[in-house]
């Protein structure tokens, strides 16, 4: 039987031109061509070839340091298709005896539904079942991580936005899988939680958007933060003034997700409503990877720390109030930092900092903060 090789059609339209060089936060580490991922695909046609082997030292390390973050797809002028490259890599990569421990424990855990299900409900993730909820309806999609470490997001959403459907039932969307060796469970674990939410699918994690959309078709999955614009622009949520903190209007960040930016091309909307409820600061660094990268700060925590340092400097320059996340991930990452536990800065998810806001316009109109 012969071994399996990355997808040629995939690896074709790469022509080797260096502008995914500078998006690549490996190869800005490292300044080491084959940390790039112009020097991966190299990599990659060597294997297609036969010229190294899967074992091949260089071959496992690249596909391993890559963090995954796509931001060599919005520069590439060929149109690469790098984190499709990536998965069929970890596929060959990361398979037997050669699959890390960690990762084959983490591909278990979130396909054991029951589990999952059962600390969503000790952590009081809200339920919001609805008669007659189907294809029209808005669904909200839980996350495995979410339900997890911050359930009050779901707590929030049901509270502001009540007509969206909370099923507590529902699975992993599969993005642990495809992410990290194993695209075809990936694909059936979406498809499988497509079934379970029939209506529209309204994710507060940039990653599982990205993998949604991409498995189960865009026009079904609509990020929190294009959701609230949504109705924003309709008329049905109304922000009055932004939030003030000591008599000044708070000072806000972002941090980009990922694979929302590189993979579905949504920044622009949280920008817009950041700007609605304080003073956006739009940091250059804001686009760039914080070093969570799914699993990859499990995997390489060194790396990751060594990708976070560089935007930490300027996060603490901004002066901040709080730093708004899209991704359980980013959250997570930002909240551990030292640096920012020490300082004053908050990092909050998007929705966590719209009830803020809304919640404080209940306070005589002040919307004042400490």
């Amino acid at each position: 039987m012969e071994a399996k090789k990355i997808s040629p059609q995939l690896l074709s339209p790469c022509i080797s031109c260096g502008y995914c060089l500078s998006a690549c936060p490996t190869y800005q580490i490292t300044k080491d061509e084959r940390s790039s991922p112009r020097g991966r695909i190299s990599l990659m046609k060597e294997f297609n070839s036969g010229s190294i082997e899967v074992t091949n030292e260089l071959f496992v390390e690249q596909s391993s340091f890559c963090l995954g973050c796509r931001a060599c797809e919005p520069v590439c002028p060929a149109g690469v298709q790098y984190g499709a490259l990536l998965e069929e890599w970890r596929e060959i990569t990361w398979t037997g005896k050669n699959l890390p421990l960690r990762i084959r424990g983490l591909r278990i855990a979130v396909t054991m539904t029951p589990i999952i299900r059962l600390l969503g409900r000790l952590r009081r993730v809200k339920r919001n079942t609805q008669k007659n909820a189907g294809q029209g309806s808005d669904f909200l999609m839980l996350g495995c991580v979410e339900r997890v470490l911050y359930p009050q997001l779901s707590r929030v959403i049901a509270k502001r936005f009540p007509s969206i459907v909370i099923n507590d039932d529902q699975g992993c969307c599969g993005a642990l899988h495809s992410h990290n060796g194993a695209p075809n469970k990936g694909h059936e674990m979406a498809l499988s939680l497509g079934q379970d939410l029939p209506g529209r699918i309204v994710t507060t994690a940039g990653g599982c958007a990205a993998h949604l959309s991409t498995e189960i078709g865009r026009e079904k999955v609509i990020e929190f933060s294009e959701f609230v614009l949504e109705k924003i622009l309709a008329g049905e949520l109304t922000i009055e003034s932004p939030i003030y903190i000591d008599g000044k209007i708070a000072r806000i960040g972002l941090q980009d997700s990922c694979h929302l930016r590189n993979g579905m091309a949504v920044f622009q909307e949280p920008r817009q409503i950041l700007a609605k409820l304080g003073t956006f600061i739009d940091m250059k660094s804001s686009k760039d990877c914080c070093g969570a990268a799914g699993t990859y700060a499990i995997m390489r925590p060194d790396d990751s720390t060594a990708v976070l340092s560089k935007k930490l400097v300027e996060i603490e320059a901004a002066d901040l109030d709080f730093l708004v996340t899209l991704n359980p991930g980013c959250q997570r990452q930002l909240e551990h930092a030292p640096d920012l536990r020490k300082s004053k800065v908050r990092v909050l998810h998007l929705v966590e900092l719209l009830e803020l806001s809304l919640s404080t316009q209940t306070l005589e109109g002040s919307r004042q903060i400490r």
